[in-house]
């Protein structure tokens, strides 16, 4: 895959989601994040978290939170960029459980989330999906 494919289109437990990837600032976790959804990782996956006015989680194919792998292995490296922040709604970030531990876990935010800079990797952002749902605790599940 190259950097030329911009964006994905997801189809999850909370509607058609479009993603565009951020390829120039994180190409490891792009690529990552494209062949786990080509290959239908991500199919049927629920988003095992959803905190209001925050986020919400999923890529887990066990649906717990626990679970997934990247497509280099169980883990990969960070590529935490300075000029990317978690500003507001809609950026797509890797979930970690600690520095380089990046699997197939994802988040998107639903408000700006500062306190995740430097912390999470941002590999992109939706240009359609979530935003237009109405978002609780349950809505995920």
């Amino acid at each position: 895959m190259s950097s030329s494919t911009s964006k994905i289109v997801l189809e999850t437990t909370m509607g058609t989601m479009s993603v565009e990837l951020y390829w120039k600032h994180a190409p490891k976790t792009c690529q990552n994040f494209y062949e786990l959804a080509r290959k239908g990782y991500y199919n049927n996956t629920i988003f095992h978290r959803v905190i209001a006015d925050f986020m919400v989680h999923g890529g887990d194919p066990t649906g717990t939170g626990r679970g997934g792998t990247s497509i280099y292995g169980r883990h990969f490296e960070d590529e935490i960029n300075d000029q990317l922040r978690h500003t507001g709604a809609g950026i797509v970030s890797m979930a970690n459980s600690g520095p380089n531990t990046n699997g197939s876990q994802f988040f998107i935010t639903l408000a700006p989330t500062q306190h995740l800079d430097g912390k999470h990797t941002i590999f992109g952002r939706l240009s359609t999906g979530i935003r237009a749902y109405p978002l609780n605790e349950e809505f995920g599940r």
